[in-house]
Order: C-alpha cells, then sequence, then structure tokens
C-alpha cells in the first residue's frame, strides 16, 4: 500500500512538474527568434565554468563559497534523494550495489549536508540580520528567498533524522544491516540519540521523517516554477545559449524589410525568447545593482529590476498572446518600466561582467531605447540637438564637417585622398580627436609618436564621419546604421585593413559591430599599438618620469574588448613611475558616466557618476590620472574641477608616453 500511494504521489508531482516546464517553454515561443545555436564545446566551456564551477559566483567569495556549497550539495544529494525514492518501493533499496563505492559515498552525503546547513544559516543571516544591500529587494522576494531556504535547511534535516533512524533499526534484529552507519557519520551521531526508543516508535517516527522528506523534495520541485529560485533549472540552458561573439556587439535591426511595423522592444513579443529566458534565470541577487554606476549614485535604474519585470510581464502577457487573445495589461515600457530607467543607463557592462548567469541586461535596455526612439520619438531633449548635428555634420557637436582635418593644420599629417592611399595603416581621429580642443592635443600626440617611429600611416579627414556609436548606444539605429554604411564605402574606397582607434567607443563599433554591415577590419586601440611599438623597438623610452599614476579603465576597451594589461604595460615601461590602482579596477573598473550616449545628456538626479569615480581616483594620491578615451577624459577632468583638485591632471597614455620620448620636444600644442 505503501509503495502505491508512493508511486502515485510521484506521478503527480512530477506530470505536474511537466506541465509547468511545459508551459514556461511555450511563453518563450511569444518571442521573436534568434540563432544562438552552434559552437557547441565553447558553449559547454561555459556552463562547466559558470554552472558548475560557479566562476563568477566566486569573485565574491564568502557569498560565492556558501553558493557553491548549497549547489554542489544538491548536485551530490540527488543521490541520496534518488536513494529515498528507491526506499518507497523497498524500505531497505539503497546503492549498496556499488560495493566500495558505497562507503564514500554516503559519507560525501553526510559531509555535503551538514556543509548546506551550515551554508543555509549564512544565507538566512546575510538576508534576515546583516541586510546586505544588495539582498533587500521586494517584500514578496525577500519571502520567496527566505521561504527557499527554509525549504532547502527542511530538506537536510529530514534527510538526516530518515537516515538516522534508518541505521537505529537496522540495528535491530528485524532489519537487515544494509547501511554503511561508519561512513554515515553525522547520521549515525544522530542515531545514537535514538537508541534507547522502542524499536516500534523509531519505525513510525522514520516513515514520518520519509514521508516529510519526499514531500519537502517532490514540493520544492513544484514550487520552483513559481519562484524566482526558477534559475535552478533554467541558469544551466541561459549560459549555453549566451552570446558567444563580441561581448559588447548589439544586434542589427532589419531596417528596410516591408513588413516589418515596429522596431525595438515596447513589450514582450517584441524581445527574443533568448531574453525572455532571460527574465526566468535572475536570481535576484543584486550583483548587477552592486555594480551598476546608475544604481550606485541615486539613479532610478536597476538592472535587476529591468530583468525582473521582463519575467512578471512574460507571465502576465504570455498566456493571451499563446492563445491570441486581446490583453488590457500594462505594456513593459511605462508599464513596467519607465524611460527615466532605460535613459539612466551607461551600457558599461557592469552588470553583464557580474552576472553569475549570463543575462544580458544591456542589449534588453537598447532594445527598449530603440523603442522609444524609433517609433515614439520620445528621448532626451539635448539628444534632439546631437541626432541634428549627427545628420547633418556627421558628429555629435556642432561643428562643420569640413572642419574636420583642421586640427592637422601645421602638423603635416598625412590624408588617404591626398597621397593616393599610400599607407599601412588608417588612423580613426574620431569625432573628439577631431574637435574636441582638448582631445586634439591627444591626436597629435599619437599621430607624432606614429611619427617617430616611422608608421606609414593616414587619417581620412573630412571623409570619415562619426563611428555611430552614440546614435546607436541611445537607439537611434537608423541613423547609427546611416553613418556605418556611409564611412563602409569609404574604407572600400580607400582599400583599408587595418585601423588604429584612439577612441574606444569607435575601437569597439569599427571591430565589433562593422562586420554584420559588410566591413571588416583589423581594428587596434591605441594603447595596443603603442605597446607593440615600445616592445619592437620602434619608440624608445628615454626620460624619466618621477610621477604617481593611478589609471582609469574605459569601458568600452576593457568589460567590452578585455584590454586591460595593453595601457598598464605601457605605462608600467616608463622609468620612475609609480602606477596605482584604484580599489574598482580592471573588469570590476567603475563607469566615467560617459557611455551609452549618456556623454550628450544632462545627470539630473542623484550623484554625479564622474564625481564618484573621481573621488575614487583622488583617493590614491595620485599626480596623473592616466585615461585611454576622449569621454573618460572630459568627464575626470570636470570632476576634477568639481572636487577643486585641479592640481592633478588627466593625461592620454599617448601624451605621457611623448613625454618619456626625446620626441616629448615636438610641437603637439593645441591649434
Amino acid at each position: 500500500m505503501r509503495t502505491i500511494i508512493f508511486l502515485s504521489i510521484l506521478l503527480l508531482a512530477f506530470g505536474f512538474f511537466g506541465f509547468n516546464v511545459k508551459r514556461l517553454v511555450g511563453y518563450l515561443r511569444v518571442g521573436k527568434s534568434e540563432s544562438r545555436g552552434g559552437n557547441a564545446g565553447s558553449r559547454m566551456k561555459n556552463v562547466l565554468s559558470l554552472v558548475f564551477g560557479q566562476k563568477k559566483l566566486l569573485r565574491e567569495p564568502i557569498a560565492g563559497w556558501m553558493h557553491f556549497f548549497i549547489f554542489w550539495g544538491f548536485v551530490i544529494l540527488l543521490t541520496a534523494i534518488l536513494e529515498t525514492f528507491l526506499q518507497g518501493i523497498g524500505e531497505n533499496l539503497s546503492f549498496s550495489f556499488l560495493g566500495v563505492l558505497y562507503g564514500p559515498l554516503v559519507f560525501m552525503q553526510d559531509l555535503v549536508g551538514l556543509l548546506v546547513i551550515l551554508s543555509v544559516f549564512l544565507a538566512l543571516y546575510r538576508r534576515n540580520i546583516a541586510h546586505i544591500k544588495r539582498l533587500q529587494s521586494t517584500s514578496h522576494s525577500r519571502f520567496d528567498a527566505n521561504l527557499i531556504l527554509v525549504l532547502i535547511l527542511l530538506i537536510m534535516v529530514s534527510m538526516f533524522l530518515q537516515n538516522a533512524l534508518h541505521i537505529s533499526l537496522e540495528k535491530s534484529p528485524a532489519r537487515g544491516d544494509t547501511l554503511d552507519a561508519g561512513a554515515r557519520f553525522f547520521s549515525a551521531f544522530i542515531a545514537s540519540f535514538f537508541a534507547d526508543s522502542s524499536p516500534g516508535s523509531k519505525d513510525v517516527a522514520y516513515q514520518i521523517f520519509w514521508w516529510a522528506h519526499v514531500g519537502l523534495v517532490l514540493g520544492f520541485l513544484n514550487y520552483l516554477p513559481y519562484s524566482k529560485h526558477l534559475h535552478i533549472g533554467s541558469s544551466a540552458f541561459n549560459v549555453y545559449f549566451s552570446k558567444l561573439g563580441p561581448k559588447g556587439e548589439l544586434r542589427p535591426l532589419s531596417l528596410e524589410a516591408e513588413d516589418i511595423t515596429k522596431f525595438g522592444a515596447g513589450d514582450i513579443e517584441d524581445l527574443t525568447w533568448k531574453q525572455l529566458l532571460d527574465g526566468y534565470t535572475c536570481t535576484e541577487c543584486g550583483r548587477c545593482d552592486s555594480v551598476c554606476p546608475a544604481n550606485i549614485t541615486g539613479k532610478p535604474l536597476s538592472p535587476r529590476k529591468i530583468i525582473t519585470d521582463i519575467r512578471h510581464r512574460t507571465m502576465d502577457r504570455a498566456p493571451s498572446l499563446l492563445v491570441k487573445m486581446d490583453d488590457a495589461g500594462k505594456p513593459l515600457v511605462d508599464g513596467f518600466i519607465s524611460e527615466e530607467e532605460l535613459w539612466s543607463c551607461t551600457t558599461c557592462r557592469a552588470c553583464m561582467e557580474e552576472c553569475p548567469v549570463t543575462i544580458e541586461h544591456v542589449d534588453a535596455i537598447v532594445e527598449m531605447r530603440r523603442y522609444l526612439v524609433l517609433n515614439e520619438s520620445r528621448f532626451p531633449p539635448e539628444l534632439a540637438a546631437a541626432y541634428r548635428n549627427l545628420e547633418n555634420n556627421y558628429t555629435v557637436w556642432a561643428f562643420n564637417w569640413r572642419d574636420r582635418a583642421k586640427w592637422t593644420e601645421g602638423f603635416d599629417i598625412p590624408i588617404a585622398s591626398n597621397i593616393n592611399d599610400d599607407f599601412d595603416i588608417l588612423y580613426w581621429v574620431g569625432c573628439a580627436g577631431s574637435f574636441d580642443i582638448r582631445y586634439q592635443k591627444v591626436a597629435r600626440a599619437f599621430a607624432g609618436l606614429m611619427k617617430l617611429a616611422n608608421v606609414r600611416f593616414a587619417i581620412l579627414g573630412n571623409e570619415e564621419k562619426c563611428s555611430g556609436d552614440p546614435a546607436r548606444r541611445s537607439g537611434n539605429e537608423y541613423l547609427a546604421q546611416t553613418l556605418i554604411k556611409e564611412n563602409i564605402e569609404t574604407l572600400k574606397k580607400h582599400n583599408v585593413k587595418k585601423i588604429v582607434a584612439t577612441c574606444p567607443h569607435c575601437f569597439n563599433t569599427l571591430k565589433n559591430e562593422y562586420p554584420d554591415f559588410g566591413g571588416t577590419y583589423e581594428v587596434v586601440h591605441h594603447t595596443q599599438f603603442i605597446r607593440e611599438l615600445i616592445e619592437t623597438g620602434r619608440l624608445k623610452l628615454t626620460d624619466s618620469q618621477k610621477s604617481r599614476i593611478t589609471y582609469h579603465d574605459s569601458c568600452y576597451i576593457g568589460r567590452y574588448n578585455g584590454i586591460y594589461d595593453d595601457p598598464r604595460q605601457v605605462l608600467g615601461s616608463m622609468e620612475g613611475t609609480e602606477l596605482v590602482e584604484m580599489k574598482r579596477s580592471k573588469d570590476r573598473g567603475f563607469c566615467c558616466g560617459a557611455g551609452g550616449a549618456r556623454m550628450w545628456m544632462e545627470e539630473k538626479t542623484g550623484k554625479r557618476v564622474n564625481i564618484e569615480r573621481t573621488e575614487e581616483a583622488l583617493s590614491t594620491d595620485p599626480d596623473v590620472i592616466a585615461s585611454a578615451c576622449p569621454f573618460c577624459m572630459t568627464m575626470l577632468t570636470d570632476g576634477l574641477k568639481a572636487k577643486e583638485a585641479e592640481s592633478v591632471e588627466v593625461k592620454d597614455v599617448a601624451e605621457l608616453i611623448l613625454e618619456a620620448l626625446n620626441g616629448a620636444k615636438l610641437d603637439t600644442s593645441a591649434v
């Protein structure tokens, strides 16, 4: 009778779980199609590293190891759960047929069970007593998290009590000795407390805890589809289907298809199935919020909320779409997510770098920006001027495009059309190098370094147009693609093969996004190129630079392209330089606040992001803050002015290297 009841419950539980899995997978069909297949080897490597190795979680040691033990505890304890299910068929059935392997297996079950209990208590303490900031969310999420932790704790306790009573019962003549009580060291310890109980009372207690364990496991399984801990089932799939190409590459919009009536994402049916899967997979751990520059400085943006809002809207909207019913609920944009949230993002990718399950927050935000710009013509008023300038002057600033090469006057910079394309490398100057008075010095410094190294280079001059990054990151895909395609035609005309760029935003766009439109080149950042020139002896540093330097990582060469060592190696090659790191550096570096077209938007809420970063830089007591990006240079310079710390200088890596050369006497003064 016990076996029939158990098998019936098991069938019902797994049947209901299967129904929910089918329902959730069906909801993903509401999203747009997107190819995420191919390269199974690399995808499995990601799963092994991030899911089973818990690589990103271990970036935060205490929480990481806590989660590591809980995760692996459940993986190992699946064997204990299966053994419990076997005992539903026959009370003395076990994995003892494994012979010599059985002892180590049950030893690991007890050891891991203890570690899981300790980890659960630590998690409850961090969430409810220590009040770790990133773990504080809505009351429902707090309840959900605590319920899951308590369920895990009860599953462990019921497992130990069930095993302990089984061991105790098997010491009586009524049962065979099928369990290695010595290997189950903790269960055997608990069993000692039942030594004086009668076999009958122990059998009743065993039955109670066995059924409790089965009920808790099956209840936990069927609660998951309705919990934020759905990620237990979806995270491996989300990691497997994560983006394998360039980290920050945006999906191009098809702007010419006649059947498209809406661009970007205003609701969940406009997102891809992978973006809906991101919603399922969010653990609400808050790691994204804890590193988001907008969130840290008091802006309304919460990357966690963006993703959980996608999940909540999916659960509301998807059922009606699957059966082709009208839905009167609130749309994703405006109903769940506000414009202010979307425009607060600097697209720095800190959230994506930190996310343990590879959720793509920035891609979803840009899709919603595209919807606002292309369908609703809604964007911050400051961007209206930037868009007009891009359309008329091919730059975000109100300068005449004919003056793009004016910075070269008196400096003999070769222009591609003037030298019949007789060059090896194209220097992509960018809008800042062409028009910003301060960054013109950097353009001249870098050009000076190439001249000293006898590099055969040229610039496009007036033929160069904005790379399209500001328009693209702000959602104006139409304008961005127009600029991209026109630039590709120009590059094709001059048969360009290799490009070096001083602006990380131009570098990233040219390298990672132009290939989507037919423009494939070898693209390097100027810090990489300078390192190569130094290592090959084409630049020889002669002057000592006795200064204390802290280097600020640009998000678009750092987190977007993994360039951390090159600029540091270049700075470290200068004799007498003391290079000091900020607390947040490299892949944990803090944004300057200018990315995602924020450079051209006012910061009206909370603390300014550049002030936060400037304060961190000043805490290292530097003589110089080194940068490798025109936007970063502007934001940090403004930050120093605001902090009245103008004795500290902001200099580009190229300027510092030129000063360390005899070529420092080369005239690179501002135009």
